[in-house]
């Protein structure tokens, strides 16, 4: 059974800049910790992503699976599911929703349902999932804060 967590944060930067470094697949092992590789397999006419491989190392979970990509025409949304269930994942869905704020800043929305092909008790896993959701979106932050890192 997947259960669907979110979380927020609050980011310096204008949505553009968040997503720019959302869609910059390619260097997401420059600034995610558990991102061993990425490579983007499938893009749409656009130039944008549609299929991405992800190979992850986090310690106790590492895993490689393909990640398809849908995106809101203003990029204020951008979503994903797992393509195919892989070592680790029976399914995958995941969104990020990006708000501008009228200070400029822009606050970022996380919601992420993960199924696990192994067990692992509902307390280990929630916790586990804002693990995930907290380092994603505090390295996110870092990265489109930091001058010179992004675009």
């Amino acid at each position: 059974m997947a259960d669907t967590s979110t979380q927020s944060i609050v980011i310096g930067a204008p949505p553009e800049r968040v997503a720019a470094v959302i869609c910059d697949f390619p260097s997401y092992p420059e600034w995610t910790e558990a991102v061993r590789g990425t490579e983007v397999v499938e893009e749409y006419e656009d130039g944008y992503a549609s299929q991405v491989r992800f190979t992850i190392d986090a310690g106790v979970m590492a895993d490689e699976y393909v990640l398809a990509y849908e995106y809101a025409e203003d990029l204020s949304r951008i979503e994903w599911h797992l393509v195919a269930p892989s070592k680790m994942q029976r399914s995958q869905r995941g969104s990020y929703d990006l708000v501008g704020n009228p200070d400029g800043s822009t606050t970022v929305t996380y919601t992420l349902e993960v199924e696990l092909a192994v067990g692992m008790l509902g307390m280990f896993r929630r916790k586990a999932e804002k693990m995930i959701m907290d380092t994603a979106l505090k390295q996110l932050k870092r990265r489109v804060e930091t001058p010179g890192a992004a675009h």
